[in-house]
């Protein structure tokens, strides 16, 4: 008996109806942007382990720094105790970021990260006497994590969460104010619930778990404006859209505005580690501040800012500072624009959209998503299909005869 089968008594797959689902392919290695499998089948792999692996897999620099790092100290608690890899990445955290975001809180996966910044978003009132300011404004076809205060700012109309009605605190939720009627929506959630809200959250330029919805960054005006009318935080949630995944660094950059809370992580270690961050202003930052320890942010992830994974991090910037990153994210922009347009006319396709390094396929409907996911395995490429949309999300250093591989892949199953 393989380590697969025996191991299929006892794992539980994510977002996966265990009674029906498959066994996984078994992945023997990676490389660059292809998947071995044990097998000996090679895959292009078309969405970079959920987007993380924005290097390509096994890039020597990350491996190189995490080697070396395991070798003197791969953790050690960050409550009372400090380590270089940490604080040298939030040094470079925060000189990414436009003042004045300057203060950066480490944990171990987005959710947490985005509950961190709901958390400081709400205490932050709390510490200077508001009363009554718990309720977070989110936007349909929003996603933002899976734990139980993340889901709450979902869509609750998403597949992932609804189940969860009643269980969860109920937050405001409206279309992205895109378009006259949407902004009417928005402006009148605003105003009823002003009294109520601590803040505003959104994904930047594309709502990523929520179907590849893609907006222009006048919405993200728009919300800036907002917030700063009815003094609410506002929070970015980059944890897709950051580093490089949208052409730009960071989304919120293509809008010319700053938000008061930013979440990262997915691409933070270049997928090799997990580790997330949430960064935010100095004015937030100093509400916490007093003599007594109730105003403290009182969080604290037994795992946060790993000394391996911070190590990781700070390779993986050091090839966003080193090598072209954002140049490749345009030509592979302009690669999915072409490769993907021939499957705008297949019948069953109802949109085809590209941002960035980011390729959509968006259909009337998938009836067997995993039918579709074997039969681009069978094609060579690692493509996996979500509600009705087929998406690619490469790694920034795919080549470009790997990315047509992609392309035609997905032209020549839909044809079928």
């Amino acid at each position: 008996m393989s380590w697969l089968e025996e191991g299929w008594r006892h794992v539980w797959l994510p977002y996966a109806q265990m009674q029906t689902a498959p066994l996984p392919l078994p992945v023997a290695r990676t490389e660059g942007s292809r998947i071995f499998l044990e097998d000996g089948w090679v895959l292009v792999d078309g969405i970079a382990s959920w987007w993380t692996a924005c290097h390509g897999y096994n890039h020597p620099h990350i491996q190189q720094a995490v080697r070396a790092q395991l070798e003197r100290l791969p953790h050690v608690m960050f409550g009372g105790l400090g380590h270089e890899p940490a604080y040298r990445l939030a040094t470079r955290l925060a000189k990414l970021m436009p003042d004045p975001l300057n203060r950066v809180f480490f944990t171990d996966s987005g959710s947490v990260a985005v509950e961190v910044a709901v958390k400081i978003a709400v205490q932050a009132r709390l510490n200077r006497g508001e009363r009554g300011r718990t309720k977070i404004l989110a936007f349909t076809n929003g996603y933002h994590g899976d734990t139980l205060g993340t889901m709450a700012i979902c869509d609750p109309e998403e597949g992932m969460h609804s189940l969860f009605a009643g269980l969860l605190p109920e937050h405001p939720v409206v279309p992205l104010p895109r378009d006259a009627a949407s902004v009417v929506a928005f402006e009148a959630c605003l105003e009823q619930h002003a009294g109520t809200l601590a803040a505003i959250i959104v994904e930047p330029l594309v709502q990523g778990a929520g179907g590849m919805v893609l907006h222009q960054p006048e919405v993200l005006k728009r919300l800036r404006a907002a917030a700063d009318y009815y003094g609410l935080t506002l929070i970015f949630d980059e944890i897709f859209t950051g580093f490089g995944r949208t052409g730009t660094m960071f989304a919120f950059q293509q809008a010319g505005v700053v938000p008061d809370i930013i979440t990262l992580s997915k691409a933070l270690t270049g997928g090799t580690l997990p580790l997330a961050a949430t960064i935010a202003s100095d004015e937030l930052f100093a509400a916490f501040l007093s003599d007594s320890p109730a105003t403290a942010l009182m969080h604290g992830p037994t795992f946060m800012a790993n000394a391996l994974g911070c190590a990781a991090a700070n390779a993986s910037l050091d090839l966003f500072e080193t090598e072209p990153r954002l140049d490749q994210a345009a030509a592979i922009s302009a690669a999915l624009a072409a490769g993907l347009e021939p499957c705008r006319g297949l019948p069953g396709v109802k949109d085809v959209r590209v941002l960035g390094a980011i390729g959509v396929v968006e259909l009337h409907a998938i009836a067997d998503p995993a039918a579709l996911r074997m039969a681009l395995v069978a094609e060579g490429v690692w493509i996996r299909p979500f509600r009705n949309i087929l998406y690619l999300t490469p790694a920034l250093t795919i080549g470009a005869e790997e990315l047509a591989i992609l392309c035609g892949a997905i032209c020549k199953v839909l044809k079928k």
